[in-house]
């Protein structure tokens, strides 16, 4: 296994690119280079610069890498179409720019699935012909990254987005072609939305090309399903913890990667309040926390 791990803006509380309440984007890279990574994905579009010469040339300064990038848009929304081309355009442009490979959609947050979170049998689904149209907007960007821009792009399940759960995210994997998209699987997505990261990485281990590493506070999952916390909020009281501080076995998921040769990035994501004070020490603690496993696999 050649497992190369990297950080994303998230882990700074970078949700939207232009959020007030965001730290500079050179913060957030001089942080994650002080904290011993060596790559960094792009986060939303327009957080870093778009223009491949500045970002280039900070990423260089600091020796990092950018690594993936992800395109966070309302897939399931047929009225947000245009919406979806300018993020997953902008964001395929940034990546090759850059050199990066892999280029990862999420179909963001739904007001009320944000309430459903976490609570399969709760949650509504979509109805198959709203269904269908959804599949039919992600096979579209799958192709677009993929044909024009020779990318690899995975689909990664969300906590309140149209597809979070284990079913949900196995219908599209079934319904769009392995040729043009894989899979990327979130550690902590995965249990928040009730099903086991390791397993389903072994079930579909030949599909996944990426992770998102994350974990879950267990205390803060049973207090924000019971109450119906609404999921933005959820992160702000703590729902992904430090890894190696909740429920997610990452000495297991890598020795099960291991033995199936997985090869290149990976991005830790430790969601967060973009108000905390502790990044930096976050990150360096998850830097230093998956290392010490994998130097003992």
């Amino acid at each position: 296994m050649q497992l190369k791990i990297g950080n994303a803006p998230c882990s700074w509380g970078i949700e939207a690119p232009d959020s007030a309440r965001n730290p500079s984007w050179k913060t957030v890279l001089d942080e994650c280079q002080k904290a011993g990574f060596s790559g960094i994905e792009l986060g939303p579009v327009g957080f870093f610069p778009e223009n491949a010469d500045i970002l280039g040339e900070a990423l260089a300064a600091r020796d990092l890498t950018l690594t993936a990038g992800v395109v966070f848009r309302p897939f399931h929304d047929p009225n947000a179409w245009e919406d979806v081309l300018d993020g997953a355009h902008r964001t395929f442009k940034s990546l090759v720019s850059h050199g990066a490979k892999t280029g990862v959609l999420i179909d963001s947050i739904a007001e009320e699935r944000a309430l459903t979170a976490g609570r399969p049998n709760e949650a509504r689904r979509l109805d198959p012909a709203d269904w269908n149209s959804m599949m039919d907007r992600v096979e579209t960007i799958a192709k677009i990254g993929t044909d024009e821009y020779g990318l690899n792009i995975a689909l990664h399940g969300h906590a309140a987005g149209f597809i979070e759960y284990k079913d949900e995210i196995e219908n599209t994997l079934e319904r769009i072609d392995e040729s043009i998209l894989s899979l990327c699987i979130d550690t902590g997505h995965c249990l928040y939305a009730g099903f086991d990261p390791i397993q389903f990485y072994k079930t579909h281990r030949n599909r996944t090309s990426y992770f998102h590493f994350k974990d879950i506070d267990p205390l803060v999952k049973a207090v924000v399903i019971n109450q119906r916390v609404n999921f933005y909020q959820a992160i702000t009281q703590g729902l992904f913890c430090n890894l190696g501080k909740g429920i997610c076995d990452f000495d297991a998921l890598f020795k099960v990667m291991q033995a199936a040769n997985f090869q290149g990035w990976s991005t830790i994501e430790q969601e967060c309040d973009p108000l905390s004070n502790n990044t930096l020490v976050d990150a360096h603690a998850n830097h230093n926390y998956l290392n010490s496993i994998l130097t003992n696999l």
